[in-house]
């Protein structure tokens, strides 16, 4: 079985896919790390994100970088938003993470376009999102957990900003696939919400019984 699980960032879908991936003992990718891990490429090699050779350089990356929590800080997510909007660097990683997500007994994958390009066979495929808002308050909490200081407004223009972006991009636009079921945290404690989302992929697999 397939899990995508899609949508912006701080909706919750990380969270979301790792309760999921435990649920149903699959393993899991988080998508989004692997353009973080082209963007710390690109920073430590002193590249310019923003031009496309550069980020396409920074592609081969060692899979044990996977696991730097350098990866999670917002200064890398702010240029993996940019490296991301290139079609060679998505083209790059598509058939890594194709991969991973037709493996013998399947898996759970998250990020902004599996259930439309990565995986458009996935058995199930979640939507997660949730207001703008919500999701800077979200993530400014998390920045404070690692000592970052960053205003909240700050936080919340970044990530109306990175919407804008993914959303915009020409390679995989963050959209919803047509036959992906929508999930609003915005409201839901994590537990509901992952409640939710268990509720919603077992009724999936009633539907395909």
């Amino acid at each position: 079985m397939i899990i995508a699980v899609d949508g912006p960032a701080a909706s919750g879908k990380g969270t979301i896919a790792r309760a999921l991936a435990h649920r149903y003992r699959l393993p899991h990718l988080d998508t989004g790390l692997l353009y973080r891990a082209v963007a710390a490429t690109v920073l430590q090699h002193d590249l310019d994100p923003a031009i496309e050779a550069d980020a396409v350089a920074s592609c081969g990356f060692d899979d044990m970088l996977l696991g730097d929590p350098e990866l999670r800080t917002d200064r890398v997510g702010q240029v993996a938003s940019i490296v991301s909007a290139h079609p060679l660097v998505r083209a790059a990683l598509l058939q890594r993470q194709r991969r991973f997500a037709r493996q013998p007994g399947g898996a759970v994958l998250d990020g902004r376009d599996i259930g439309t390009v990565i995986a458009p066979e996935a058995e199930v495929k979640l939507f997660v999102k949730a207001t703008p808002t919500i999701r800077a308050r979200r993530r400014h909490a998390e920045l404070q957990a690692r000592g970052g200081t960053q205003s909240f407004d700050r936080v919340l223009a970044d990530i109306r900003a990175r919407d804008q972006r993914d959303a915009q991009r020409t390679a995989a636009p963050l959209v919803q696939a047509p036959d992906a079921v929508l999930l609003d945290t915005s409201f839901l404690s994590i537990d509901a919400a992952v409640q939710k989302a268990i509720d919603l992929v077992e009724a999936k697999r009633r539907g395909a019984a």
